[in-house]
């Protein structure tokens, strides 16, 4: 069964059985916005996908990434943004999950300034969770949001003054495939931003707030670009003044760390700040220098902020923004709290150390998984603030300029054996859960999403195509890795048990797991062959 509805002789087309939320989210209204916006926009996506493969091309052949020569002019001469809002002007914690309804009440009434609504990364995207999403967040913003525990009765609901809401949409890459467009996928980032916008624009104006959005995953200043025509759209759709739409971009992919003046610049009517997406550019560093021997990344654990390449990319994000008025926002601190007392005061130290850094970097606000962390991080900032909303006078500017080779830093560390088998129990029981439908998963004491599991699986890959070396001794190959699969999966279900290993969908997510580490060609995201699961 599908859903079919026609405007000016375009069809968007619902390609999954008809579920209830469908007449809640895809109004007439809805749907005519939505098609609006694909048939302007979306036709512009293929190219500035392929535009990524030719400049990795590149830098598989040899060429290092380097700020742009026909850009200097912009990165060298003197503008700004427009323009922050008042209630985005104090961002010192913000916090970030998937739109599910209990979590969103939770996470809006946190000891936060910014809730950041993921149908990204913390987001399997399944088309029933897309829909219940856009439902809870339109009830978030107007306020009527409630959610009811079925077994214990206990009612959420919405506090007084709750966090400001900003909605994180998919990255360019991954389509929406439950809608078509003339029988076409359409992208996903459209569908996540037409919706959202269309049925919260008005409500969050009348609150004196705004539609606020975090943009993933950008890797040049031409796709900053076409979200800033996108928003201008928008506004003239509906007689909103130029600049009503309002996004933070996160930097998490290495080119983009190379083009944060002409992303600003590109955006600077609609932008706010930039962010710290430190676990993503973690993956991106490998992904993008996967062919450079003298980059491999050590264990995943010990890559750490205080490394000097991301130390640097820090830094440099500080100084660029608040040279241009924009906020500079500090990375995710994915622990969560322990029940364990001893453990939890080491988690709450890795809190107080991590957030000291950025604070202290300059950074005007930073990320936290879980609520019960939203203390310790405000603590950090709150000293360094003092009576300030932010640090955008924190300039940086008598600091050594930041050059290319100090953001490509090899960076150093062990590569050892533990390190890969946590990499693999960590990487298969986030893509059981991903496959299943749950993006946000709590594995290990951390709070693991989609970007943590693509550092874990990525790093293998590139250990055996370069065939690295561990602490044992032993090279990695495939054949070691398949070995170790098998192994591993034998602790994974001693350590959840034989029911829950045998009711999950563990034997898929090893399968996908052996595809993705042991392939010739890296696969750019694990989100894109694991979406055909949902």
């Amino acid at each position: 069964m599908t859903d079919t509805m026609t405007i000016k002789e375009q069809q968007i087309t619902i390609t999954k059985p008809h579920l209830p939320q469908v007449e809640e989210v895809l109004t007439a209204g809805a749907v005519r916005f939505l098609t609006h916006v694909v048939e302007k926009f979306a036709h512009r996506i293929p190219e500035l996908l392929e535009t990524r493969q030719l400049r990795q091309k590149k830098i598989d052949a040899g060429k290092l990434p380097n700020f742009l020569s026909e850009t200097r002019s912009i990165r060298e001469s003197e503008w700004s943004i427009q323009g922050i809002p008042a209630d985005l002007q104090d961002r010192r914690v913000e916090i970030t999950g998937p739109t599910d309804r209990k979590m969103v009440i939770n996470a809006l009434n946190a000891n936060v300034k910014v809730f950041m609504a993921d149908f990204e990364d913390s987001l399997a995207p399944s088309w029933e969770a897309v829909l219940n999403g856009q439902i809870n967040l339109r009830d978030a913003m107007n306020g009527t949001i409630q959610y009811t525990n079925p077994k214990t009765q206990k009612v959420y609901q919405l506090k007084q003054d709750p966090a400001v809401l900003i909605c994180r949409v998919r990255g360019l890459h991954l389509p929406e495939k439950h809608v078509l467009f003339n029988g076409v996928a359409i992208p996903g980032a459209l569908f996540d931003f037409a919706l959202y916008f269309y049925h919260n624009y008005q409500t969050s104006l009348k609150k004196g707030s705004g539609p606020y959005f975090y943009l993933p995953k950008l890797q040049a200043y031409q796709e900053a670009a076409w979200w800033s025509d996108v928003f201008s759209f928008a506004e003239r759709e509906f007689g909103l003044k130029q600049g009503t739409i309002k996004a933070t971009v996160l930097i998490e992919t290495l080119p983009a760390v190379f083009e944060m003046d002409e992303i600003l610049y590109s955006l600077k009517e609609h932008i706010v700040g930039l962010n710290c997406g430190r676990w993503d550019y973690i993956f991106s560093y490998i992904k993008t220098l996967k062919n450079h021997p003298d980059r491999v990344l050590p264990d995943r654990q010990v890559v750490t902020m205080e490394k000097p390449f991301l130390n640097a990319y820090s830094r440099l994000l500080i100084r660029t923004c608040h040279r241009r008025g924009a906020f500079a926002m500090g990375g995710m601190a994915a622990f969560i709290p322990s029940k364990d007392p001893v453990k939890n005061d080491w988690v709450l130290n890795k809190i107080q150390t991590d957030k000291s850094l950025e604070a202290g970097n300059g950074h005007d606000g930073t990320w936290v998984a879980h609520p019960g962390l939203a203390d310790t991080a405000r603590v950090e900032f709150d000293s360094v603030l003092g009576e300030r909303m932010n640090q955008l006078d924190i300039t940086r500017d008598t600091d050594a300029p930041i050059t290319a080779e100090e953001l490509l830093a090899p960076c150093e560390g062990e590569r050892t054996e533990e390190g890969m088998r946590h990499n693999i129990r960590v990487a298969v029981q986030y893509i059981e859960a991903w496959i299943s439908g749950n993006g946000c998963v709590p594995i290990y004491g951390l709070m693991e999403d989609a970007a943590t599991a693509e550092i874990s699986r990525t790093s293998i890959w590139q250990w055996i195509q370069h065939g690295k070396t561990l602490d044992s001794g032993a090279v990695v190959t495939a054949e070691l890795f398949r070995t170790m699969l098998l192994e591993e999966m034998k602790v994974i279900e001693k350590e959840l048990g034989t029911e829950r290993f045998d009711s999950g969908q563990f034997t898929q997510a090893a399968k996908l797991m052996e595809q993705l580490t042991t392939s010739d060609q890296l696969t750019d995201f694990l989100t894109l062959p694991g979406y055909q699961y949902l």
